[in-house]
């Protein structure tokens, strides 16, 4: 269950541009189950309306000490001792300097000084700002204090600069709040992934693929982000809604999953090669229907490009793990293809009638140089999870000390 299941959030939105992300954070913790009410600074609601946040929480949104409405039954009290937690996203360098100095000179500062929930702060402002010594020494005093921060990210500024100081994305600070604040064991990571089937035309109406379903692969995806990572999801032709945190990249052939898997690879730290990738294509599709006319049709097959070969292979491959999915000899043949294509991991599972496709649940063996981890059968969801932390944990016994 979610950390955050039940939790009343009181959501804090300071004058900064990516304010516009934060109905997104709204929407993203009432998923986890989290009750949420928001308070706007007055620069805050120069940049994002009031009334997206009441639609978005269902709940009146609060701006003003001064609303006699509210404040003729104490309302400020009200919410300080109401909120577990105080989320601030965006937070300024203004709003951390004035929480820094406790000042209490508007509802929101107000609030995080009566009360005693925990104190989150998503920071978003120019590179410079955050590089500031002041800036650094008010963050170091609220972190005394045990506030937590999480981010910030780095990288283009609305200002047209490139450093840290970006608020992270909403998904990210959701994940870290529905795992109570904790660091994932992919925190910070890329991680990229590749899920369901391929199709390769035979002709305009038909194609050859198979019987994958994604269900494996998107809940790789899903508990690789859930640990923290920045998940880019390349996806095959399925019906499955994309999972939380998740960028998703859809592609049909096994070229196009190629060519855009390779484009995202560069700066990946792990790749999970979970798409059952065509083997072999039509040489010539038609380009035009096939007619039924002779009583045998002859369809001649060549070798499609081999995507977790060539990902393997690169100069600065990612830490890759592949999939194996057999009908006999399990370990056998996933053994041999871990040390053909010289993989770092390889997660074998036995396929056929009532086995692994379409299904909710799966039984595999993780196997890697020197090692192997069976898993029972459990649901895709829980065994992602598991293998997730498997990976992570061989991927960190790889790294220089």
């Amino acid at each position: 269950m979610s950390e955050l299941q039940g939790r009343r959030v009181l959501l804090g939105v300071t004058g900064s541009i990516a304010a516009y992300k934060s109905p997104d954070i709204v929407r993203r913790l009432r998923e986890q189950g989290a009750e949420v009410r928001v308070v706007l600074t007055a620069s805050a609601e120069k940049l994002v309306s009031p009334t997206v946040f009441q639609a978005v929480s269902g709940e009146p949104v609060r701006g003003d000490i001064w609303d006699e409405k509210a404040e003729a039954a104490m309302g400020h009290i009200e919410l300080a001792k109401w909120a577990d937690i105080i989320l601030i996203a965006p937070a300024t360098a203004n709003v951390i300097a004035r929480l820094a100095g406790g000042t209490a000179d508007n509802l929101l500062t107000t609030l995080v000084l009566a009360s005693d929930a925990r104190l989150v702060l998503a920071p978003s402002m120019n590179q410079a700002m955050w590089a500031d010594p002041a800036t650094q020494a008010n963050c170091e005093l609220l972190r005394q204090r045990q506030a937590l921060f999480i981010g910030p990210a780095s990288g283009d500024q609305a200002c047209g600069d490139v450093g840290p100081g970006r608020m992270s994305e909403p998904a990210e600070i959701v994940n870290r709040l529905r795992r109570g604040g904790a660091d994932g064991a992919l925190q910070g990571l890329k991680v990229v992934v590749t899920a369901g089937p391929t199709r390769e035309p035979i002709d305009p109406v038909r194609f050859v693929s198979n019987r994958s379903s994604g269900k494996m692969g998107f809940a790789v995806a899903k508990a690789a982000a859930a640990a923290g990572a920045r998940v880019t999801l390349v996806a095959g032709p399925v019906s499955l809604a994309t999972p939380s945190g998740v960028e998703r990249i859809d592609t049909e052939t096994t070229q196009q999953m190629f060519d855009a898997t390779m484009a995202e690879i560069g700066d990946a730290d792990i790749y999970i090669g979970a798409a059952a990738i065509a083997d072999y294509r039509p040489q010539h599709p038609a380009q035009q229907k096939i007619k039924k006319s002779a009583d045998t049709f002859e369809l001649v097959m060549v070798k499609s490009p081999d995507l977790l070969a060539s990902i393997a292979a690169l100069d600065d491959a990612p830490f890759t793990v592949g999939f194996a999915a057999e009908t006999e000899k399990l370990e056998e043949h996933a053994t041999i293809k871990l040390e053909r294509k010289q993989l770092d991991m390889i997660i074998a599972n036995l396929v056929g009638t009532n086995l692994c496709f379409d299904a909710d649940d799966n039984e595999v063996v993780v196997l890697w140089p020197g090692g192997r981890q069976p898993f029972p059968r459990l649901s895709k969801q829980d065994l992602a999870r598991q293998l997730v932390d498997t990976i992570a944990a061989r991927y960190r016994a790889r790294q220089p000390a």
